[in-house]
C-alpha cells in the first residue's frame, strides 16, 4: 500500500518559510506556503545581506550590561528605545539581563556555532537548483573598530577562538589594503574571508520561491488569524477560509508570537527594529560588507547601491519609524566614506529576538504536529537554510548528530 503523502502548511514566506518549504519538498511532502504579503517584502528584503557563519557570540554578554546606559544616551550609538514601549519591554529586558551571565553567554555561543557551522552548506543545497547570476559574492566580511571598546572585541575574538571559528585579526595597514576608500578612523579589525554577501537579498529569495512553485508548491496570500485542531491535525483560518494539514510550521519572524500565544506557549519573542538606506550607484566604494563594531551598523555593496543598515531599536511592531535612526545611519556612513550623495530608500524592518539570543527551532511543546522556525534575531538570513533543513529532518523523524534541545520552546516553560 502506498504511503500517504503528508500535507504541510508553512506560515511565513520570508527566508525562513521559503527554506523550510523547499527542504520539506525535498522530503517528498506536499507543501502550502502562506503569507499576508508577497514573498520578499519584509525583513528578507531589507536585511544586511550577510551570510555570517562566524557570528556565534550573542548580544547577551556580561560586558553589555554596563554599556547599555551609554548606548541609549548616545545619539550616535547602536541602541535606542521608543519610550512608549518601555513598560512592555520590561519583562523581556529582565530575561535578557538574566542571560548576560558568562555561562549563559557561552551556552548560546556554543549552540549558535553548532548551527552556523552548517549554514553555508545548507544554502548550497538549495542554491544548486537555481541560477544565482552573480547574486552571491564570496569576498568575506570585514569588521573594524576604534580603541574605545577593545575589551568587548577581545571577548568576541577569544570566544570564537575557543569555538574554532576561523578569523584573521587585522592592523590598520591590512584594513587599508582591503578597503582603501575607508577613512582611516579605525585602530583594528577582523576579517572573515569565507563569509559571503547577497547582492540583492530579495532577488535570491524570489528565485528560491519560484523554484518552490516550479516543484509543485502552493502559495496563498492570506493573513492567518487562528489555529485550531481537528483530531490533532492543525486547522488554520484566514478571514474567509479554513485549511487542514497533517503538520504545520510557523516561521513568520517577529509576527510569530501572535500565533504561538494562541497555542498557549509563553515564548518571550519581541522585536529589534532595524533600518536601512541606500546610496545609489556607490556600491563600488567598498568590495565587501564592512561593519563598524562600535556603532553597530554595516555597509554592504548591493545592486540597489551601497546599503547602510543597522542599529537596534526596541519599539515593537506598531510604532512609526524614527528619523533619528535614519540620520544616525547616514552620519555614520559619511564618517567612514567620502563622496556619498543624498540617500534613498528609507526602510524599517523587524528582527525577531529572544532574550537568550537562541532561535526557536522544533516542535511546539503543546502540539506534536506544530513546528517552529523563528527568533533568529540578526541571523535570520544566515540561518534560513539550516533551520529549514533541521525542521524537515524532525518532521521526517530522521536521526541527527546535532543536539537540538537548546532550540526548543520548552526552555521557556
Amino acid at each position: 500500500m502506498q504511503e500517504k503523502i503528508l500535507k504541510i502548511g508553512v506560515i511565513g514566506a520570508g527566508i525562513q518559510g521559503v527554506c523550510n518549504a523547499l527542504f520539506l519538498q525535498k522530503k517528498g511532502y506536499q507543501v502550502t506556503l502562506f503569507d499576508r504579503d508577497e514573498p520578499g517584502n519584509s525583513a528578507s528584503y531589507g536585511n544586511a545581506g550577510h551570510f555570517s557563519p562566524y557570528a556565534s557570540v550573542p548580544l547577551n554578554r556580561p560586558d553589555v550590561i554596563t554599556d547599555v546606559p551609554s548606548m541609549l544616551l548616545s545619539s550616535r550609538g547602536p541602541l535606542a528605545l521608543k519610550w512608549n514601549y518601555v513598560p512592555k519591554m520590561i519583562p523581556w529586558f529582565l530575561k535578557f539581563l538574566f542571560n548576560c551571565r558568562e555561562e549563559k553567554m557561552m551556552h548560546t555561543a556554543k549552540n549558535m556555532h553548532q548551527i552556523l557551522d552548517q549554514a553555508l552548506p545548507a544554502f548550497d543545497e538549495l542554491f544548486e537548483d537555481i541560477n544565482l547570476e552573480g547574486l552571491v559574492e564570496s569576498n568575506g566580511i570585514l569588521y573594524v573598530w576604534t580603541d574605545k571598546n577593545l575589551k568587548s572585541r577581545d571577548l568576541e575574538i577569544k570566544i570564537r577562538d575557543q569555538l574554532g571559528v576561523k578569523q584573521q585579526i587585522l592592523n590598520p595597514k591590512e584594513i587599508h589594503d582591503l578597503e582603501p576608500n575607508l577613512k582611516p578612523f579605525y585602530h583594528g579589525g577582523v576579517f572573515y574571508d569565507y563569509a559571503r554577501h547577497a547582492r540583492n537579498p530579495k532577488k535570491i529569495l524570489i528565485k528560491l520561491f519560484d523554484n518552490f512553485i516550479k516543484k509543485g508548491g502552493k502559495f496563498l496570500k492570506l493573513y492567518i488569524k487562528d489555529i485550531n485542531f481537528d483530531e490533532q491535525k492543525p486547522v488554520i483560518r484566514s478571514e474567509t477560509q479554513r485549511f487542514v494539514f497533517d503538520k504545520l510550521v510557523i516561521s513568520c519572524g517577529a509576527f510569530s508570537k501572535k500565533l504561538t500565544d494562541k497555542l498557549h506557549e509563553n515564548i518571550p519573542l519581541d522585536t529589534e527594529r532595524g533600518y536601512h538606506v541606500h546610496f545609489k550607484d556607490h556600491d563600488h566604494l567598498i568590495s565587501r560588507p564592512v561593519v563598524f563594531s562600535n556603532r553597530g551598523f554595516a555597509m554592504t555593496p548591493m545592486e540597489q547601491g551601497l546599503r547602510v543598515v543597522g542599529t537596534v531599536e526596541f519599539g515593537g511592531l506598531n510604532n512609526p519609524s524614527s528619523k533619528s535612526r535614519i540620520k544616525n545611519l547616514i552620519l555614520n556612513a559619511k564618517d567612514m566614506l567620502d563622496g556619498l550623495p543624498e540617500h534613498k530608500d528609507e526602510w524599517l524592518g523587524f528582527r525577531p529576538s529572544l532574550p537568550d539570543f537562541l532561535p526557536v527551532i522544533g516542535p511546539s511543546k503543546n502540539y506534536e504536529n506544530v513546528y517552529y522556525s523563528f527568533g533568529h534575531h540578526h541571523l535570520g538570513w544566515t540561518l534560513g537554510a539550516i533551520s529549514g533543513k533541521i525542521v524537515s529532518g524532525m518532521i521526517a523523524n530522521e536521526n541527527t548528530n546535532m543536539d537540538l534541545k537548546p532550540y526548543s520552546s520548552v526552555r521557556f516553560a
